[in-house]
């Protein structure tokens, strides 16, 4: 139930329309009890009729009318309270998914390290799902189901208390049994819930990767792990579906034999004139009634399950530590033109070894810094540090002297433009990617980034230009001109300092150049950090950073290292000579 009292918690703002919904549901309850009495007095009118001719057409008519309005009334309650609950419904669902989806944002990047996208979003869908049938469930059963049962045994109370203790002793019976499949029910849920969403997280992965999947004919090998998973979770949803309806027998058997039994004693009563045809009437249509509690009941513990089951991962998500803190608004970059120092740094990921090992440099401003080493050697590591998507286990990392610690993420990454060599685009259009991040940008402001990047002239053909879209991570562009969109929008976004992350790696030559040239414009006048294994696209650099093993083992201008014995100078000769044999095979040397 711990689950449920937090959505209870967290749904303040929401208490006013279920305490209406209730106060509704309570009315139609109360209409929907006094109809049975309502025809025990038609009856009876007709009884006295038929025994002494006393019978009063008037008052059948009457009573006839009320029974009429009664159900008119219910039915109009109902409409009501299924729009007031439809509309609180939605708002909760609306609610729960932007909590979800703000703390998203705010948890650290070791999280989104560590989990698949898709089983991300699974659970959330699930969680919403389960949470919001809860409420619709709870707002619609257990006021009425409380209200109808106290009702009904103080009505057969008076007429009979023998009769009203026999109908109480089902509800214990009935409820116990509807606990213990319940609860079995849920044991099953919670690994059936993990089954389906490493599933549907692999579903997406391949998705995303459709391509690779075709290209190594896995298909089927896809198809078959899908199904396997799948097999795993229909054979779970077997033994909960037995047992249940095992048990679902044994307490509606238990019920049936029950109501038998009071029947009996009422028909004997009422054949031995204890009871009027009238009261006998009322009393087996509160028996029937009897029912509807017990179902709701039985309902809202199957519903409470579910709920705790489906909301599992959806609390445990909102129960992380949050790292980082929602942006109110983009924020302006607090320095002009900001250097970074690293002073004695070290980082080491949870259960590994240490990744960067006591390093100390700075980075000046309006300078470009390359990052060069073997893979492995820590550089991905220290622009993640950069862009505090991680802390430091030691030492100090400053902006203009001021301690990272005192600098918010949005602070620090408000100064960062980046292009990645992963193509990191919307399936939105070319205007949303390039504007990306940046308020009240124009189509002429556009239109001037990508002429900078050399990506006005494709975009121009496209059929619908700058509002075509251009698919899943820019699926519809090739990666000369995905790379060309991300450059166009770092030149809208102008920030003092620019990430290039290995971003002409994957191009063909003529690509290259294209990119090259507007990285150039790019790079005025900002630091600039590059890391890059050509190193045709750092033989301009004012400073190399050459990392191993988590250290800095040598640093200089690029002419420098290139003469002196190390790491760079290694990597540049597998480069020049790899570039040599080219030559010499088309005799062009």
């Amino acid at each position: 139930m711990q689950n449920i009292f937090k959505v209870i918690r967290m749904a303040k703002q929401f208490h006013k329309f279920i305490y209406l919904i209730s106060f509704i549901i309570l009315l139609m309850t109360a209409l929907e009890l006094v109809s049975p009495y309502i025809l025990k007095l038609i009856v009876d009118q007709i009884e006295i009729q038929i025994k002494t001719g006393q019978g009063e057409i008037q008052k059948l008519y009457l009573y006839v009318g009320l029974m009429f309005g009664a159900s008119i009334l219910g039915i109009f309650f109902e409409a009501v309270n299924q729009r007031i609950g439809d509309y609180t419904t939605a708002r909760m669902g609306k609610y729960l998914t932007e909590a979800f989806y703000q703390k998203i944002f705010t948890l650290p990047q070791k999280y989104f390290d560590s989990q698949i996208s898709g089983k991300i979003i699974n659970l959330l869908g699930r969680g919403i799902v389960s949470l919001q049938d809860f409420l619709g469930a709870a707002t619609n059963f257990i006021v009425p189901a409380f209200i109808r049962s106290i009702f009904i045994f103080i009505v057969l109370g008076f007429y009979s208390p023998f009769v009203a203790l026999l109908s109480f002793l089902a509800f214990p019976f009935y409820i116990y049994v509807s606990h213990i499949s319940t609860k079995k029910w849920a044991e099953r849920q919670v690994k059936k819930n993990e089954i389906e969403d490493v599933t549907r997280g692999r579903i997406q992965e391949v998705i995303s990767n459709i391509r690779l999947v075709k290209s190594f004919n896995t298909q089927k090998s896809e198809w078959e792990l899908v199904s396997k998973k799948m097999g795993e979770s229909v054979k779970i949803y077997d033994k909960q579906s037995m047992l249940y309806q095992l048990l679902n027998f044994l307490r509606n058997f238990g019920l049936e034999f029950g109501v038998l039994i009071v029947m009996l004693i009422v028909f004997r009563n009422t054949f031995n004139g204890v009871f009027s045809i009238g009261v006998m009437v009322l009393i087996l249509q509160y028996l029937n009634q009897i029912r509807r509690p017990l179902f709701a009941m039985s309902f809202i513990l199957e519903r409470i399950k579910q709920a705790e089951a489906g909301s599992q991962a959806y609390f445990e998500i909102m129960a992380l530590e949050s790292t980082e803190t929602m942006p109110k608004k983009l924020l302006s970059p607090r320095f002009d033109h900001p250097n970074i120092s690293f002073s004695h740094v070290s980082f080491e990921y949870q259960e590994s070894e240490r990744v960067l090992k006591d390093i100390t440099f700075d980075l000046p401003k309006n300078e470009t810094v390359a990052l060069v080493g073997h893979s492995g050697a820590g550089k991905t590591t220290l622009i993640n540090l950069i862009l505090k998507f991680y802390d430091p286990t030691g030492g100090k990392i400053t902006m203009n002297g001021e301690d990272y610690v005192n600098l918010s993420h949005q602070d620090i990454r408000s100064h960062i433009s980046l292009v990645f060599q992963e193509h990191e685009l919307f399936s939105t259009t070319i205007f949303d990617n390039v504007a990306y991040g940046k308020a009240g940008v124009t189509e002429a402001q556009v239109k001037q980034a990508l002429q900078q990047a050399n990506a006005y002239d494709f975009v121009m053909k496209f059929p619908h230009k700058l509002k075509e879209k251009i698919g899943e991570r820019g699926v519809r562009l090739s990666g000369g001109q995905k790379q060309r969109i991300q450059i166009a929008r770092a030149i809208l976004a102008d920030k003092p300092i620019l990430i290039l992350d290995e971003a002409t790696s994957s191009l063909d030559a003529k690509s290259e150049k294209l990119v090259q040239d507007a990285l150039e414009i790019l790079m005025k006048n900002r630091l600039v950090i590059i890391i890059a294994h050509r190193f045709s696209t750092i033989q301009d650099a004012d400073k190399i950073l050459v990392l191993e093993h988590g250290k800095i083992v040598d640093s200089g201008a690029p002419g420098d290292l290139a003469k002196r014995k190390g790491i760079y100078s290694e990597l540049l000769q597998y480069q020049i000579q790899g570039n040599q044999k080219l030559l010499e095979k088309y005799e062009l040397s």
